[in-house]
């Protein structure tokens, strides 16, 4: 199947501080500081002092502490000007993703994210471990063109007879088994995908989509940009919780898929803006 250009944009994507416009920073507490640099480096790898505090509006000094207090913890090594995060290196070696908590919840979104998409289709899937469900469940499919910039779904599914499977370049990130930066949002200006399966690490009324870290929003937009329609897949712990920056508000993607923990309140108030609630039983 011919991977060709996208002749009309999907909803618009608007990136950000997650929170209200100008947010302050100051404001956060050392240790949810402190966890939401954490969540950053499982995220990225590796981040710079001057980077993390640009980010966070605090000094470089404070920076090193929250990093000292990180590596005593066991969580990260420093290095001159920033750190990285200890076990990138076993994940790569083992392939693993850093978020497997909620399993179940995740093989059963994949489940029924796998059963909407159909013989022949062309799909775009993100990287991430509910995504990797997804590709799992898809295994046995016959002429599926999948668009990654998952390296794990790219072996998994690029092994299988029967799949086309196209990846952007860009820059390599450890903790997602992921391609990211420019050279990866800009391959998906030539691409139209018929469905594209969304990652989040946080998504709420007011907030929107969030994420740990900048890296990825400018290829999450492009990826919401090529697709005819957007499935935000997550867990039900994921629902009213909020990461570091926001990629848009909910008029970005058209349906959630998330498992039954989801509150009736909590579903009725996405249909409400126009998101349309699958439950994966």
């Amino acid at each position: 199947m011919t991977v060709m250009k996208a002749t009309t944009p999907g909803r618009s994507a608007r990136v950000g501080v997650a929170g209200q416009p100008g947010a302050d920073l100051n404001g956060l507490l050392a240790e949810p500081r402190r966890m939401k640099i954490l969540a950053w480096l499982q995220e990225e790898g590796s981040a710079r002092v001057r980077d993390l505090s640009a980010a966070f509006a605090v000094s470089e000094a404070t920076i090193r502490q929250d990093l000292e207090k990180l590596e005593a913890d066991g969580h990260i090594t420093r290095q001159h000007g920033g750190a990285f995060l200890r076990t990138v290196s076993r994940q790569v070696e083992t392939m693993s993703l850093q978020h497997m908590e909620n399993i179940d919840k995740k093989q059963k979104i994949g489940a029924k994210a796998a059963s909407l998409v159909g013989d022949g289709e062309t799909i775009i899937l993100d990287a991430g471990s509910t995504t990797t469900e997804i590709a799992h469940q898809l295994l046995g499919r016959s002429s599926l063109t999948v668009i990654t910039n998952a390296l794990n779904i790219a072996l998994l599914l690029g092994a299988a007879p029967g799949y086309a499977v196209h990846m952007p370049g860009g820059q390599f990130k450890g903790p997602t088994l992921s391609l990211s930066g420019d050279k990866a949002a800009e391959y998906f200006e030539d691409v139209y995908a018929g469905k594209l399966f969304l990652a989040t690490a946080g998504v709420a009324l007011d907030t929107g989509l969030t994420y740990p870290s900048f890296a990825d929003l400018q290829l999450k937009q492009a990826m919401i940009r090529a697709a005819s329609r957007v499935y935000l897949v997550a867990d039900s712990t994921k629902i009213n919780r909020s990461s570091f920056t926001r990629l848009g508000t909910l008029d970005v993607i058209h349906a959630f898929i998330t498992d039954d923990g989801i509150r009736d309140e909590d579903a009725r108030a996405f249909e409400s803006r126009g998101v349309e609630v699958i439950i994966a039983r």
